[in-house]
């Protein structure tokens, strides 16, 4: 399905002129190897441009098209055609192992004189000519090396020029190339499991680069290196054949989508993508606005017009392109695992159903905000963030529930408990209630129902007229907090840092404690203060009709919390009314 879905991703690009056509790809190049007519280097051409990385401008190796690259596993020397590295090009590199240079240029040889042997263009007779001179013994001493010597140790991909024109832009090698690469794959003839064509199947498919974490130089999605993962005596991916046209295709495709950065996220250890069914990329901007709300192309006003229509079942026009709801939208997810991708979820729908959950999603995360909290939506990374110590060294989120988290959204499941666990644990470490925590209490109970923390109290503001016993305390909790700052200002130790985590978990044995000092901080007041607090404390201790717990539930913690959260926001808001009182 993945795989399908990348290589339908693949055609729609292809279709748009955006993506090279079957057996090219880009590289990134940073050296031109310039060669005269009979083979000789004549100079090392600087290919890296200026770009802008962050602030900074900086030179950079410049995105060719070239031949498209091998995936390289295993002891065998596998030669790129026409871009590659000193190691093949050359025969020298900087890994310390002379002999496998020797065997990496000895493989690079073969292939360019296979290719271009017998062909009448001067610019391949050049190459054809370099490779039956050069000395690899020699390398070190070349006056057109030897300035970037460095550069060359450390791996920098190269190109042959011939007399300061591009051999990559000489058709008869071009044709050269096409002929090579289209006669197929070079595994056995199977059924291809993609587009069930009959064909020569790719025994080791091109890697995959961009996902966070993973080997620099690529890893792959689909691979079998054990006997373990074989059957029937296939080797490698005959196991599950895959044609060389939609190994190119799929991998192509994806490896297209982790280079735009705009469209690429990270998650945890999860690399993710989004792409949409025809190639139009207004639907990733807007799907990567909804979920991560970060984005300079899109305001928040256009973004909440969008997802109200889309999410509707509406078409919408933005920035010159319609939005269908129903265009098929997917999200893929990868994780690094050693020399391999890990799938950490695939998602697919159509665009306005997806649009939907994460709008459903954000009205269960909507409730009262500090008057200092400008943010309307509380995007993923910042709910991430509140599952975590942010004094702490680490402060990436459990990638697990990271992308559990991700697929609950994107599907509109039930939220994953480790998403409860961990806010429930940094508020216990803590002992505050944020605005992110208490919109995480609130959208997974109301996801997550459960008696136990009732609809009543999962409400954007306070619920005057709760009388849920928890949500009560919770209340009951802020105003003796507000009743102890105003008795004693600045005092450095309050009953929250002393008692906050005790009162919400054994209400029996913290509550007397707490009323009996309340009666010592209202004779600190002034007569005006000393009625609004007592009322406040009357008012609900009135409401409580049972003995107090002598433990609670995670969710009826979770129900103190909200009242807590809920009466601190009215607290605020009341303060000035207070102070003229």
């Amino acid at each position: 399905m993945i795989l399908h879905a990348l290589t339908r991703h693949y055609e729609d690009l292809l279709s748009l002129g955006r993506i090279p056509r079957p057996g090219w790809g880009t590289a990134k190049v940073s050296y031109a190897l310039d060669l005269s007519l009979e083979g000789e280097i004549l100079a090392l051409l600087p290919l890296k441009t200026e770009q802008l990385r962050g602030k900074k401008a900086e030179l950079l190796p410049r995105k060719m098209e070239v031949p498209m690259p091998v995936g390289r596993s295993g002891t065998k020397p596998k030669a790129n055609f026409l871009c590659d590295h000193s190691g093949y090009f050359l025969g020298v590199d900087g890994k310390g192992n002379p002999k496998r240079a020797g065997e990496c240029f000895a493989a690079c040889k073969a292939l360019h004189l296979e290719l271009l042997e017998g062909l009448p263009s001067p610019a391949a007779q050049a190459i054809t000519g370099f490779f039956r001179r050069w000395d690899p013994q020699t390398a070190s001493q070349h006056p057109a090396l030897a300035e970037n010597w460095k550069d060359l140790m450390a791996g920098d991909n190269l190109v042959f020029w011939v007399e300061g024109q591009e051999a990559l832009r000489d058709p008869e090698i071009r044709a050269a190339w096409q002929s090579y690469y289209n006669r197929g794959g070079d595994g056995p003839t199977m059924c291809c499991l993609v587009t069930g064509e009959t064909g020569p199947v790719e025994l080791t498919h091109p890697f995959i680069k961009g996902v966070w974490g993973a080997q620099p130089s690529g890893a792959a999605l689909v691979s079998f290196n054990a006997p373990a993962f074989c059957s029937y005596d296939r080797e490698q991916n005959a196991n599950a054949p895959v044609g060389a046209y939609a190994a190119f295709a799929y991998t192509t495709a994806l490896n297209h989508l982790l280079a735009d950065r705009e469209y690429t996220q990270t998650v945890g250890d999860t690399t993710v993508v989004f792409w949409a069914e025809g190639g139009e990329p207004a639907y990733q901007e807007v799907g990567m606005a909804a979920l991560y709300g970060d984005s300079d192309a899109i305001t928040q006003q256009d973004l909440s017009r969008i997802l109200r229509a889309v999410s509707a079942g509406e078409s919408i026009q933005w920035q010159g392109a319609e939005l269908d709801p129903q265009t098929r939208f997917y999200v893929l997810g990868l994780s690094p695992n050693e020399g391999r991708l890990s799938v950490r979820f695939f998602y697919q729908n159509s665009f306005g159903g997806m649009l939907r959950h994460i709008e459903e999603h954000y009205e269960r995360l909507e409730i009262q905000r500090p008057a200092f909290d400008q943010t309307e939506r509380l995007p993923l990374w910042k709910l991430l963030a509140e599952t975590v110590n942010q004094k702490s060294r680490e402060k990436t989120a459990s990638p697990q529930m990271a992308g559990d988290l991700l697929r609950a959204i994107l599907s509109g499941s039930r939220y994953p408990s480790t998403l409860l666990t961990l806010t429930a644990l940094r508020i216990r470490a803590e002992r505050e209630v944020t605005r992110g925590r208490a919109a995480i209490l609130k959208a997974y109970y109301l996801r997550n129902q459960t008696p136990a923390c009732p609809k009543e109290v999962l409400t954007v503001e306070l619920n005057e007229n709760s009388s849920y016993l928890p949500y009560v305390l919770g209340r009951l909790f802020s105003v003796l907090e507000g009743l102890q700052n105003a008795a004693n200002p600045g005092i450095n130790s309050t009953i929250k840092d002393k008692y906050f985590n005790s009162a919400a978990a054994t209400p029996a044995t913290i509550f007397p404690l707490l009323l009996n000092l309340s009666e010592k901080h209202l004779r600190k007041l002034g007569t005006a203060q000393k009625v609004y607090y007592s009322k406040q404390i009357g008012g609900l201790v009135k409401r409580i009709q049972e003995t107090y717990p002598a433990r609670m539930t995670l969710p009826e913690q979770g129900a103190f919390q909200l009242g807590y959260y809920h009466q601190t926001q009215k607290r605020y808001t009341k303060k000035e009314e207070i102070e003229n009182v």
